[in-house]
């Protein structure tokens, strides 16, 4: 019986023991000694864990004796420790080279960084923190070799282009964007819910068929972790912004002047007998800049069990404008869902969901008589409030605070999108992924144009009231299906097998329509139920389209030892775009790689941790066409009936039932290397592109086949090709000095030469505009780049009439050369200068793109900026009006007023000239280097916020667009509408402005 109850007492003292709970601490460190920081600390199966501090020091209460804990950090092989005292823990983590290789998305499916045979690149949500973007587009502006990022407008809601490798195409250059799986839109989806961006540049695209061929963005947004807690994010900011410079324009006086004296040059009287007293008069910029605020909240919860995880996020951004706040400005809210669930050990279920909304009030931008371009024209000596009724400035430029004041405009739009996708693993290296990705957007918006009279011609003058009011249905789904086998056969030969099919749709329709004699003249009375108007001409329309693509790929994906690498892939897609004959086609591309740094000869080489040579080549396409086979009525034509004409309808653009997608050929050979115990890792490309088979818009063609009739158009015909060639460079360096300091260098650059090298018949397409009445100015021709500019080159200012009377004539653009006016180059030799001298004046397109990116901590602080560069482009000023009474840079004060006075600007004077056609004097360099993002941070120190309660809290200030170093004369050099034929002309864009941020980042 004593026995009995000792064994008894025995077991109660054991479990005693092993149920006493007790507090745990130590530090996590490298190999070498060094701390981790932000290592995970979690007890294994239980939601309790944390986090190591900037010494790598941990703290974890309440653990039980016996338990297990799990410590990880990524780029080391996870460590398990049994809790057996409570004796301090010093646990060292060691290097594991496969998870310092990221995981890469490269489309239906993914490789280790080093097996990577193509050319990609990543931008992590630590790029995107640092940079706090309002699109997430901004991100891969300077961090991306070989991706530029432009601005069309700063105003709220304004958008970005993305380019990667340069221009190709006559059309589209925009990459594909797939977000999760399905097609999406960048300016969708709150920045905060992104976890990586991969960008695949080269062949390796091919797996995306006639839609890769300008590069593939995909986006994977941020998700739960299995047996994580329940994470509570917080992250937000507010902040002010402000325009990052105003032009250098005449005050009063100064425009006087120049004024009285370019109307003494022809004999006329002066405007401005008296200039006393004038002052500096109104700086119209400046009443039109203000202030602003921006806003921003996001709010995100995420962890998971030991089946399943879940990521919940919503965000709010509200942003007003630097002009006009209260007629310039945008909101959005999104709301973010996503989970995964283990159905069983062989089955399991992901869905992602986005919700967003958005709402924009816009002003009038980027083009002759927008309110910006009217505050750099008109003169500084009128009043606030007062309208040249007199005409004394030109039928085009107006108050632009009236302006401003009469503009009333709406938009809203509302989107749902997501992804549903089951996985089955049936046996083991064996998977089957059917993933349904869904968007449903509508829109819808209306603008107001009340009676206003701004003076005397002035043609935005409006004698009645109208309301325009339309809406927008889109939707979308791509349904993917693939299989994929994965198997090692002798322990050399690793092998993945892809095979898989794509079904794609988008359709939607859209109303629009016009209503006149608006009651009150009012914007509140704005509404087609109450214009009861009626027009003469037509005052509404409407359309529909309905695009279906369908797709088999496959790809084999093969390495010897994980030494040598092979990929080959297969994309046969059909699209209802083109003529039923033209529909289909197949596109290819091969891969390789050689890991030299795995060979044996290279073993001795310390300083080189990791080498690979790789290559691709394939081919890939580009779907422009949108019913170009088929004659729409979307032309106009008058009938007599009954004896009446009649107004109707006709056939519009000319169709061509031979029209196809370009193809991109495209070869790449690059070098990854590790260096200096990983520290420092170098991406070397060498790129060549053949863009064959472009669509030509308005072809040229018989002028039997009425394509000059009003409304109908010549029709887009496969008739070009480009090569663009180029290198990169990638360089990123990292180093902990001690355990309080580190630091980060990455640098990128990027050279790009691009070239139209042939088009059927020479035949040369046109774009752009300049001035009024002047012949376009950007042109596609064979032997330059396309979008160059075209028109006059110029060698000086005449300085006497000996040397107006030695040159050849310029009698033929219109007007006698005199003293003080432009000298234009007979590029032609014919002894006169007139039109047919018009020559290559330069391109919108840079050279050189480049990103250099500085991080420091130190302590509790952090540090980083953002820098981006583009160098060897030009930009064509033309926000100057070529009226004679209007205002002008003050560039013309240093204008030539006698011999020897200047030889870079022309005379003042209202009398005929060529002065104002179109030349080089108009054509600027536009390279610059951009601050675009400086922040400082500083988080509360570990042993603070585990008394809060917290896992995370940090404070930070930041500067975004800081400033930029440029020659330009214009607001943004960077600033372009993103035109392959057309871009880079500057009608007074409205400026990215400067934003002084504070933050807050608080987990728990």
């Amino acid at each position: 019986m004593r026995h009995t109850l000792f064994k008894i007492l025995a077991l109660f003292c054991v479990a005693l023991v092993s149920a006493q709970h007790v507090d745990v601490s130590g530090s996590v460190q490298d190999e070498t000694g060094l701390p981790i920081p932000g290592a995970n600390i979690i007890i294994k199966n239980t939601n309790k864990g944390t986090t190591t501090d900037f010494d790598g020091r941990f703290s974890l209460m309440g653990a039980q004796l016996g338990s297990t804990i799990s410590v990880s950090y990524i780029g080391y092989i996870t460590k398990e420790v049994k809790i057996e005292n409570t004796n301090p823990l010093i646990l060292q983590l060691k290097e594991d080279l496969a998870q310092l290789d990221e995981v890469v998305v490269v489309g239906y499916g993914t490789q280790k960084k080093k097996d990577v045979t193509g050319a990609v690149s990543i931008v992590s949500a630590a790029t995107l923190e640092d940079l706090r973007p309002i699109d997430a587009a901004q991100a891969l502006q300077g961090t991306s070799a070989g991706v530029s990022v432009t601005a069309p407008s700063g105003s709220p809601g304004g958008g970005f282009n993305i380019l990667i490798r340069g221009i190709s195409s006559n059309g589209d250059n925009g990459p594909l964007i797939i977000i999760d799986g399905y097609k999406g839109d960048l300016n969708s989806i709150n920045p905060s819910d992104i976890e990586t961006f991969s960008i695949l540049k080269d062949a390796q695209a091919a797996i995306y068929g006639i839609e890769g061929a300008n590069g593939v963005v995909l986006v994977t947004t941020k998700s739960g972790k299995k047996n994580s807690k329940a994470k509570l994010s917080y992250n937000g900011y507010t902040g002010i912004q402000e325009t990052t410079r105003e032009l250098p324009y005449l005050n009063a006086s100064e425009y006087a002047l120049i004024l009285n004296e370019s109307y003494a040059a022809n004999g006329q009287a002066l405007p401005f007998p008296n200039v006393n007293g004038l002052g500096t008069g109104v700086d119209w910029q400046n009443e039109l800049f203000n202030s602003a605020p921006i806003i921003n909240h996001n709010v995100s919860v995420s962890g998971g069990g030991e089946k399943s995880t879940y990521y919940f996020g919503g965000s709010i951004l509200e942003q007003d404008g630097i002009i006009a706040s209260d007629k310039s400005n945008f909101q959005k809210a999104n709301a973010k869902i996503k989970l995964t669930f283990d159905l069983s050990d062989k089955l399991s279920f992901a869905t992602s969901a986005n919700y967003y909304n958005t709402n924009r009030k816009t002003i009038g931008e980027n083009a002759l008589g927008t309110p910006l371009f009217n505050a750099l024209n008109y003169a500084p000596t009128y009043g606030i409030n007062r309208q040249d009724t007199s005409g004394f400035l030109g039928n085009e430029v107006v108050n632009p605070l009236s302006q401003i004041a009469n503009t009333y405009n709406t938009y809203s739009g509302n989107a749902i999108e997501g992804t549903f996708q089951l996985e089955y693993k049936p046996f083991e290296g064996f998977a089957v992924t059917s993933r349904i990705g869904l968007k449903s957007y509508d829109d819808k918006g209306k603008t107001f144009s009340p009676i206003v009279n701004y003076g005397s011609g002035k043609v935005f003058n409006t004698d009645r009231s109208s309301v325009n009011q339309y809406r927008n249905t889109n939707n979308s789904y791509t349904w993917d299906t693939f299989a994929t086998y994965s198997k090692t056969f002798n322990n050399t030969h690793n092998t993945t097998f892809t095979l898989g099919t794509s079904a794609q749709r988008a359709w939607g329709d859209n109303l629009d329509a016009t209503g006149f004699d608006v009651p009150n003249n009012s914007w509140e009375f704005a509404d087609i139920s109450l214009a009861n108007g009626i027009s003469e001409a037509k005052s509404n329309s409407s359309y529909i389209y309905d695009s279906r693509l369908s797709s088999f790929f496959g790809r084999v994906q093969y390495d010897f030892k994980s030494k040598y690498l092979l990929s080959a892939m297969i994309r046969r897609d059909g699209s209802s775009d083109f003529a039923p004959d033209n529909r289909i086609d197949y596109f290819s591309s091969a891969t390789a790689g050689w890991k030299i740094s795995d060979e044996a000869f290279f073993k001795g080489v310390d300083a080189i941790n990791f080498l690979k040579l790789r290559a691709s080549y394939g081919t890939l396409g580009n779907n422009v066409g949108d019913d170009l086979y088929r004659a729409l009525l979307s032309g106009e034509a008058t009938y007599v009936i009954n004896g009446a004409l009649v107004t109707g309808t006709a056939n519009g653009r000319l169709p061509n039932p031979d029209a196809t997608w370009e193809t991109a050929e495209k070869l790449d050979i690059g070098l990854d290397m590790n260096l200096f115990g990983n520290k420092l890792e170098v991406v070397a490309d060498y790129f060549v592109e053949d863009r064959n088979d472009l669509l030509i818009e308005n072809f040229p063609v018989s002028g039997i086949l009425g394509g000059g009739a009003p409304g109908a158009g010549l029709p887009t015909v496969n008739a070009g090709t480009t090569r663009n060639k180029g290198l990169e460079l990638f360089l990123n360096y990292k180093e902990r000095v001690s355990d309080n300091f580190s630091f980060g260098i990455s640098y990128n650059a990027t050279k790009i030469e691009g070239e139209v090298t042939a088009v059927n018949n020479g035949v040369i397409s046109e774009g752009g505009s300049f001035s009024v009445g002047q012949p376009a100015i950007s042109r596609m021709e064979v032997g330059q780049p396309i979008g160059y500019f075209y028109g006059l080159k110029t060698n000086g200012i005449f300085q006497n009439q000996a040397e107006v009377d030695a040159h050849p004539s310029q009698a033929g653009l219109g007007a006698v050369a005199a003293p003080g006016d432009i000298r234009f180059v007979d590029t032609n030799n014919d002894g006169k200068i007139t039109i047919e001298d018009r020559t290559y004046l330069g391109k919108p397109q840079a050279d050189y793109i480049m990103g250099l990116n500085l991080s420091f901590d130190y302590k509790n602080f952090d540090f980083s900026t953002y820098m981006y560069a583009e160098l060897g482009k030009e930009t064509v000023r033309n926000y100057e009006r070529d009226q004679p009474n209007v205002n002008r840079l003050n560039m013309y004060l240093n204008r030539w007023t006698g011999e020897g006075t200047s030889n870079a600007v022309p005379r003042a004077t209202t009398g005929a000239t060529s002065n104002k056609l179109f030349s080089d004097f108009y054509v600027e360099d536009s390279s610059f280097l951009r601050i675009q993002n400086i922040q400082l941070g500083y988080s509360l120190p570990q042993a603070v916020i585990e008394k809060l309660g917290i896992s995370k809290f940090r404070l930070y200030a930041s500067v975004n667009n800081a400033f930029t170093l440029t020659k330009y004369n214009g607001y943004d050099p960077a600033a372009t509408n993103g035109d392959a034929i057309g871009g880079g002309i500057d009608y007074g864009f409205y400026p990215i402005s400067r934003q002084f941020i504070l933050g807050l980042n608080l987990s728990i």
